[in-house]
């Protein structure tokens, strides 16, 4: 009991029996909780109009009612839980009461030390219940950003939406293509908590990550005695997806076997456990992610071809991070306001330096690197814009000041010598700084490839490196 910590909580204690009372109060005190006790429904109904309660004790046998009548009143907000207590022979109320919205019951007469173990169990629950809130609230509304080059993709996925919401009875599986670090993952989320199965289960499975000897028995689940060290039966993770979203990242990671028996659930919607003869219905949204090109891999023999053709129904594929132009720097934008609240730090701006590097640079790990660079930026650099220096192979100066000296009427080349070199280079600059860092316009108006320029960026760096 001493372990028990009830600290800054407000509890709303209704019980008429005077000694019960006092004594429930003392209890919950001791524990470090703030009670306020009353005895009848009208009391309660006050003290409910005047302050929020963290919990609400509430005796169902009142002098002017039942305690059930201040849950059918509405009267407690969402962040209150409510344990009632019933008499002996009363649980039927007890169970009206939870179907009310009570978060549990104690049945009298009842160890006084109970009560304290009910309310930490109860809050313990509230707790993950508001974990869980805040987990997809994030997914929801953070995982993927859409911008103007998305535009295409965005509109497809509100019409799988509205395929979704049309349908009654199982939904059809979609496919995400796309390289890595694009975003699949968060594309999947984002179609989850949008969709009809919102309030059901997401279940991410990487199965890249699953070992060859395990991977049926997680996705499947496996009876006891099974194999070895199946001590107890264990549910899979088409099990825990039911009335959700099952989300298959790398699916042609699995063998063909297993591949095999995926189609077999997609089209039948039942799986059999490891060990198992029963057949079990399951109903989960199938979302597979992949950044190979499945049909080339069907006709190579590595993936199974009628696994694609039933999964290939609602395809989408998210571009890689280099061709969404402008949506770079937004998106750039986001990741550092998220960040920045991460890392408990103040909002800081992309500098027009900053935003042109983020234009000139490939992203080969697209967005997962893009927010990598976003969030190393905040921890590093200082001042109150970003510039990121770090990137590699986007050296880009700052504002030139006027024309450099050998761009100037009446100029001489020093006996010294001429670096050709970096007058290259401040070409490619002034260039650059005229166009506000797109790397495409400066090469055409240095008539140039783009790719010279891109070069010439990469060969300072090296030599700024010392390399």
């Amino acid at each position: 009991m001493g372990e028990l910590d009830l600290s800054g909580l407000d509890i709303l204690l209704v019980e008429d029996d005077p000694m019960l009372r006092k004594r429930e109060k003392a209890l919950l005190e001791r524990f470090g909780a703030d009670v306020s006790a009353v005895e009848n429904l009208a009391a309660a109904r006050r003290l409910l109009g005047a302050m929020p309660f963290d919990f609400a004790v509430l005796d169902v046998n009142l002098p002017d009612g039942l305690g059930t009548d201040l849950l059918k009143e509405k009267l407690f907000g969402p962040g209150t839980a409510v344990i009632v207590v019933t008499a002996h022979g009363g649980v039927g109320g007890a169970v009206e009461a939870m179907r009310l919205g009570a978060a549990d019951y104690l049945v009298k007469p009842f160890e006084t030390e109970e009560l304290p173990l009910v309310l930490e169990r109860a809050r313990r629950s509230s707790q993950s219940a508001r974990v869980e809130e805040h987990r997809r609230a994030g997914q929801a509304s953070g995982g993927f950003v859409f911008g103007s080059s998305l535009k295409p993709l965005e509109n497809q996925l509100n019409k799988i939406l509205g395929a979704d919401n049309r349908m009654s009875g199982p939904l059809p599986p979609v496919l995400i293509l796309g390289e890595t670090g694009t975003g699949k993952t968060a594309l999947a989320r984002w179609l989850h908590e949008h969709g009809p199965r919102a309030a059901g289960p997401l279940v991410e499975v990487n199965c890249s990550a699953l070992p060859e000897n395990l991977a049926e028995s997680e996705l499947f689940g496996h009876e006891r005695g099974a194999f070895t060290d199946a001590r107890s039966a264990r549910m899979g993770l088409f099990e825990a997806a039911q009335g959700g979203t099952l989300f298959l990242d790398e699916l042609p990671s699995l063998s063909l076997g297993l591949q095999a028996k995926v189609l077999t659930v997609i089209e039948d919607r039942k799986i059999r456990r490891v060990g198992g003869n029963k057949p079990i219905p399951v109903d989960a949204r199938i979302i597979a992610a992949t950044q190979h090109d499945l049909q080339e891999r069907a006709s190579q023999g590595l993936f199974r071809e009628d696994l694609f053709h039933r999964l290939d129904l609602f395809r989408v594929a998210i571009p890689p991070l280099r061709e969404r132009g402008e949506d770079i720097g937004r998106l750039a934008e986001w990741f550092v306001a998220q960040l920045a609240q991460k890392h408990r730090l103040p909002p800081r701006r992309i500098s027009s330096i900053g935003a042109a590097r983020l234009r000139g640079h490939h992203w080969p790990g697209n967005v997962r690197e893009l927010a990598h660079e976003m969030e190393r930026a905040l921890v590093f650099e200082e001042g109150e814009e970003l510039n990121f220096p770090q990137i590699p192979g986007c050296v880009i100066a700052g504002p030139i000041v006027g024309p450099p000296e050998w761009m100037r009427q009446g100029f001489s080349f020093p006996e010294t010598g001429f670096s050709l070199d970096e007058a290259i280079n401040q070409l490619m600059h002034q260039a650059l700084a005229q166009v506000e860092g797109n790397v495409s316009a400066a090469a055409r108006m240095l008539g140039v490839p783009r790719d010279f320029v891109r070069y010439r960026l990469g060969l300072k760096t090296r030599k700024s490196d010392g390399n």
